[in-house]
């Protein structure tokens, strides 16, 4: 079984040298559920990193660089609503939050933050294996199209990962970044939110779940309003969104 975290280097996991098994570290302060689960990924072709309280987690998440976080809201020391608020001060970490079952407000703090996805506890494992790995699609996929994109003041470098506004580089998750990408693209056209879950979540919508919105929200803020004051992306009441043409 893992450490607690006093150490902070990587666990040894016996593999071939071809073979380099995507890092996740998970913090949950349920010590035999986390041993349970990380034993899952494990035999999943993942290596697996734990921690049971906030800051041993934002240290080794600072210190290890895990492919993914998978992060607990409720953590002894400090809140996973903390270690996310301060590993975006410097890190843009793909981040899967675990939420108490039907706790809408850790949901809604957690993607404000910058999570990529959250998902409900008790987790099932095989619906996490899968969130996980959508994840880590969007981190280490090329994309579809490497063309640089140009929408007013707005550039999104697809190589290179980079969306600049003016010429000033602006920092995207992850998956804000696919988001950004998809709605470029598809500039002046509706994309209806099922497309949106499908295409940048890599699964289906469901019912009062808010993802995309909360994401749309941060790409707003983060973007600001067109040179003219207009908004850049539009929201189609009962459909989607909409990247305008002239924003």
């Amino acid at each position: 079984m893992e450490s607690t975290g006093k150490s902070f280097g990587k666990p040894p996991h016996s593999t071939s040298v071809e073979e380099v098994l995507p890092h996740i570290l998970l913090v949950d302060d349920d010590v035999e559920l986390a041993e349970l689960l990380a034993e899952y990924l494990r035999r999943q072709k993942f290596e697996v990193s734990l921690a049971h309280d906030g800051n041993t987690g934002l240290q080794m998440a600072l210190q290890n660089n895990p492919d993914l976080l998978l992060l607990d809201i409720m953590l002894p020391g400090l809140a996973g609503t903390e270690v996310l608020r301060e590993l975006r001060k410097t890190s843009q970490l793909p981040v899967l939050m675990l939420t108490a079952l039907g706790d809408t407000t850790d949901r809604i703090i957690g993607l404000e933050l910058g999570a990529d996805d959250y998902m409900p506890k008790p987790a099932d494992p095989r619906e996490l294996c899968a969130r996980i790995r959508a994840i880590l699609r969007r981190v280490t996929t090329s994309p579809d199209s490497n063309e640089n994109i140009r929408v007013g003041d707005i550039e999104l470098r697809p190589e290179s990962r980079q969306l600049l506004r003016a010429g000033e580089n602006i920092t995207l998750t992850s998956t804000e970044f696919t988001l950004v990408h998809l709605l470029l693209r598809e500039a002046g056209r509706v994309v209806d939110k099922d497309e949106l879950y499908r295409r940048v979540l890599g699964r289906e919508a469901v019912a009062f779940d808010r993802s995309i919105d909360m994401h749309i929200s941060n790409i707003r803020r983060k973007l600001g309003p067109a040179a003219d004051g207009s908004e850049r992306i539009d929201t189609i009441r009962g459909s989607g969104y909409q990247w305008l043409k002239n924003a």
